[in-house]
């Protein structure tokens, strides 16, 4: 039996999501975690992954096991224990309340029509860009341009996916800013070439 997907999101009772927010056909795997959060229009993640401090694009694809925004230690103080900063824990005294500020300010942006591979770890304030793609297993520390395939630990482009000009055209029509209407018209040209599609849409330069 397919599986179909309805305005309302998909989210598992045993998925914790705390001070974030899903867009329209997204769904979330069990066991997962979102914190501070935010998931576009058609994005979905796979089982037991940690969102912290992201912002997700539309039409992102994120295999199981997917970690993204892992939170740091303080590596210039004396001790990395978090007892340092979650000093109520330990009946030591209050919270660094400025070190989470810090934390929550670390944005990692995961741009749209993405695919994460499984179990791939991306650091807290990086941006994946437009079109990319994360090979499994990876550790992704530096920013990544649009449309690149980039895998290991760290990370290192492989390759992009397209010529410098198909790049350039896709960025140009925007198509998931698309209405939802206008995609679902146009789904079957999706299935073709991305040469096709440019020369039928890049004209239209990025309208809704």
């Amino acid at each position: 039996m397919v599986k179909q997907l309805k305005e309302k999101n998909d989210i598992p009772d045993s998925t914790k999501i705390t001070n974030s927010k899903l867009g329209q056909w997204c769904e979330v795997g069990p066991f997962s975690l979102l914190q501070n959060t935010t998931f576009d229009d058609y994005s979905y993640s796979g089982s037991n992954c940690i969102f912290q401090n992201v912002k997700i694009g539309k039409f992102s694809n994120i295999a199981a096991y997917v970690r993204i925004g892992a939170t740091d230690h303080p590596m210039d103080r004396p001790s990395l224990h978090h007892f340092t900063y979650r000093s109520k824990m330990y009946e030591f005294g209050e919270d660094d309340s400025e070190f989470f500020k810090k934390r929550v300010s670390r944005t990692t942006f995961i741009g749209h029509d993405t695919w994460i591979g499984h179990g791939s770890l991306i650091k807290p304030g990086i941006h994946i860009g437009n079109g990319s793609v994360v090979g499994q297993g990876s550790v992704i520390t530096k920013d990544i341009p649009a449309y690149a395939v980039v895998a290991g630990n760290p990370g290192r482009i492989i390759k992009y996916r397209f010529e410098p000009e198909i790049i350039e055209a896709l960025q140009r029509i925007k198509w998931w800013n698309w209405s939802d209407q206008k995609i679902k018209d146009r789904y079957k040209d999706f299935r073709g070439n991305v040469y096709d599609f440019i020369e039928k849409f890049d004209s239209e330069g990025g309208k809704k």
